[in-house]
């Protein structure tokens, strides 16, 4: 059960986090408040917040797509930009599709598909940080989802070569130069290599589009978001690999999406 907020320990947290540099200083103070079982966990969950520790770790959830989201200590937040790529997915999911989550973190995108299909969905994920598959298979538990640890598309069944029907990569596209310009809560409390994109920031596309057409079936489509500084890049990449890509924005969430199908009578590039 969470601590009873009394107004006065309300406005002592909130003035705590305010005093920390919090900007959403009352809607932090909100959900520890929620999340607390205890004055002492309480007490210990303030001071984390206030010495810099993502209020997603602290609290153990995140918000994503209107669902409670685990976040374990060191995994990747979901961003709420990610809301975006999650919509674009769930639109291209027909009745009994079959969907990858590749570098699943949390799980959220796959959950968040899950819950939005309104129809059986066979959901598989993967990453290669232990601790994110750990909260993924948390969070997809209820999806049925069968969530494994591995490089990309080694940690795939070989059967499902050719036959996905939607695949989200929601790949790491920081430039490694430009981690260090990037918020400490991320830089210091998340797996760098969830944020991590190469010199370029495009390192990992390159290897998830160079497979991507061997494991979707005719017609399926690869979903990954990117910046607008590398939306130009980042549809060569996909185009470069033999799909067909197309971008979509959304001003209100600062969101960049690629969409990018494998032709219907195309055949796989060897």
């Amino acid at each position: 059960m969470p601590v009873h907020p009394s107004a006065s320990l309300r406005s002592a947290v909130t003035s705590r986090l305010r005093a920390a540099g919090c900007v959403f200083a009352e809607d932090e103070a909100r959900i520890l408040l929620s999340a607390a079982t205890t004055p002492a966990e309480l007490a210990a969950m303030v001071r984390d917040r206030a010495a810099g520790r993502p209020l997603e770790h602290v609290a153990g959830w995140a918000e994503f797509a209107g669902l409670r989201i685990a976040v374990d200590p060191g995994v990747f937040v979901p961003r709420r930009r990610s809301e975006f790529l999650a919509r674009r997915a769930s639109a291209l999911v027909r009745a009994d599709a079959l969907v990858v989550d590749l570098c699943c973190g949390t799980g959220a995108l796959g959950a968040a598909l899950a819950a939005t299909a309104g129809h059986r969905v066979r959901l598989y994920a993967s990453d290669l940080d232990p601790a994110a598959v750990r909260c993924a298979r948390r969070n997809l538990a209820a999806t049925g989802a069968e969530v494994s640890e591995g490089d990309l598309f080694a940690a795939l069944p070989a059967a499902l070569r050719g036959r996905v029907d939607v695949l989200i990569a929601n790949v790491p596209y920081v430039p490694t130069a430009d981690l260090a310009l990037l918020p400490a809560e991320a830089r210091l409390h998340e797996a760098r290599p969830a944020l991590d994109g190469g010199a370029d920031g495009l390192d990992v596309l390159r290897r998830v589009a160079a497979d991507a057409p061997h494991w979707l079936a005719p017609g399926g489509a690869l979903l990954f978001e990117t910046s607008d500084q590398q939306a130009g890049a980042a549809l060569g990449v996909a185009t470069a690999a033999g799909l067909t890509a197309a971008l979509a924005h959304d001003d209100d969430l600062e969101a960049t999406v690629v969409t990018a199908t494998r032709p219907s009578g195309a055949t796989a590039r060897r």
